[in-house]
């Protein structure tokens, strides 16, 4: 049996070939048949530009039908999918394709390229008609055949990044996404009447992966948005049954006065992930609509770990139960398994673990205990049920907007302007995105403003790692260490967004 996903993607699309895959808000519509012709097509490319098994496919791409054909082609020649964030700038690049080392590089004609010299990958556009992929696909021979994959080869290399600022890319399989989707689909009660709303980037797992592997394995249509935006989403939602978002979708359509139960009139289920939803938006979505956010919990090397139940309780600020076949245990940093209500370390076994990190072999031992258990680095207590509660990080990672935001990579940044002595970077409770990103700065003399961080930023770093607030000090807290007691900062500007919105 061949263990390539693509063979399961494309065993549906043939049978479906009629039926709507993507609906788009123009008004047009791909059918599993043209998603199917479209993934064939450009696997023909792929496959005349050398691309041989293994190879690293890096796709920095922006949303649409063929960005999806060309996931799904990758996979289909036995490439090595990299979904790059479209907001990377060309100097975080480099670093991708350093370390990727891939045979080609597909870009958005829109995004920056950097230069990869002689010795780099192919670069390709995806996005303008006639030109890049879109013509070379418009008159290539379709490649049919799927190439034989065993279950435990690579299919993705999903970049995440440490506190050291170093991006990691996690190694997941075509086991790996299998077994997530088909789980997510058995939990979640897909039917063959679901309508999908997506108006999530197809850079992230949540997207790519967990979004669009439920509906294409069911050949159900989805309504396919290019970005969140709350008049569309608002538009579209009463012709669909399922919307998966993060929690700034939540809260950016409890904002609107005229957002209510009609628009959720014909919905079977709203998902959320990807940062933690508060008990607030919990408890006010059900109030405004009547229904309950189903609440899951995931991350790039694992997919997805638990999920609030389809029927039965969905708790407030809990995450559910483990999947189909994932074991999550609470442990202590010596590994011993903690009783129910004892806070720790959470960790996951199962086929949804990814392989490792790629070419970190020394990284990939210290986060893997010897029964092969991962050591997500999230703080979580689980009760008696079996339930879950993610209580903290162990690391200082900011999730914001749903992304993630680590801030060594933003501190180095910062610490180079003219007129900062030294830098921390926290994440804060805020109303729209779940966590602000703040920069405490000492200064040199003068105080050292906002729009001077982010003009010194604008071309380093993506605009969802940008501060949203800067605040001044004399001094940074340290312990006796001279650790920077960042703790100390959270607690102290935890209501720093607060302040601004009521003054607003």
């Amino acid at each position: 049996m061949n263990g390539n996903f693509a063979a399961d993607l494309e065993a549906v699309f043939a049978v479906n070939r009629g039926k709507p895959a993507l609906r788009l808000v123009g008004g047009g519509v791909w059918t599993f048949g043209d998603l199917l012709d479209a993934v064939n097509r450009l696997a023909g490319v792929l496959v005349g530009l050398g691309t041989k098994p293994g190879d690293r496919l890096l796709a920095q791409v922006e949303k649409s039908p063929e960005a999806v054909a060309l996931y799904i082609a990758a996979l289909k020649v036995g490439a090595v999918y990299v979904p790059l964030n479209t907001a990377y700038t060309a100097a975080e690049l480099d670093y991708f394709i350093a370390d990727a080392a891939p045979r080609l590089f597909v870009r958005a004609p829109s995004t920056p390229c950097p230069d990869v010299g002689p010795s780099g990958p192919a670069v390709l556009t995806l996005g303008a008609e006639g030109q890049g992929l879109n013509a070379a696909m418009a008159g290539a021979a379709p490649f049919d055949p799927v190439v034989d994959r065993q279950a435990d080869d690579l299919a993705a290399l999903v970049y995440t990044s440490g506190t050291t600022g170093r991006a990691k890319g996690a190694m997941l399989t075509h086991r790996n996404i299998r077994s997530n989707a088909l789980a997510l689909r058995s939990c979640w009660g897909w039917r063959d009447d679901e309508v999908l709303l997506h108006a999530l980037p197809l850079f992230h797992v949540h997207g790519l992966f967990i979004a669009l592997h439920c509906t294409l394995l069911g050949a159900t249509p989805t309504i396919f948005l290019p970005r969140f935006d709350v008049e569309t989403v608002m538009r579209f939602l009463p012709e669909a049954t399922v919307m998966m978002g993060v929690p700034t979708f939540y809260s950016r359509l409890l904002s609107q006065p005229d957002f209510g139960p009609g628009h959720c009139a014909g919905m079977r289920l709203f998902i959320c992930g990807s940062a933690p939803l508060t008990e607030r938006v919990f408890q006010a979505w059900e109030t405004r609509t009547g229904h309950r956010i189903l609440e899951r919990y995931g991350m790039s090397e694992t997919i997805i770990n638990t999920s609030n139940p389809l029927t039965g309780k969905r708790v407030a600020g809990s995450v559910g139960f483990p999947l189909p076949g994932v074991e999550v245990r609470i442990a202590g940093k010596d590994g011993t398994v903690l009783p129910a209500g004892r806070v720790g370390g959470i960790e996951v076994r199962g086929d949804n673990v990814f392989r490792g990190y790629w070419r970190m072999p020394e990284k990939t031992a210290e986060e893997f205990r010897a029964d092969g258990f991962f050591i997500s680095g999230d703080l979580g207590v689980m009760d008696g049920e079996g339930r879950l509660s993610i209580v903290g990080r162990s690391k200082d990672l900011i999730i914001s907007g749903g992304y993630n935001v680590y801030p060594k990579e933003v501190e180095a940044l910062i610490d180079q302007l003219d007129g900062v002595a030294e830098s921390a970077v926290i994440g804060v409770p805020h109303p729209d995105f779940g966590e602000g990103v703040v920069a405490v700065v000492v200064p040199t003399s003068a105080p050292v403003t906002l729009e001077q961080v982010n003009v010194h930023l604008h071309d380093r770093l993506a605009r969802f790692k940008q501060p949203k607030q800067v605040v001044n000090l004399d001094a940074l807290p340290r312990n006796s260490m001279g650790k920077v007691r960042k703790n100390r900062l959270r607690e102290r500007f935890a209501d720093l967004f607060a302040q601004v919105t009521a003054s607003v």
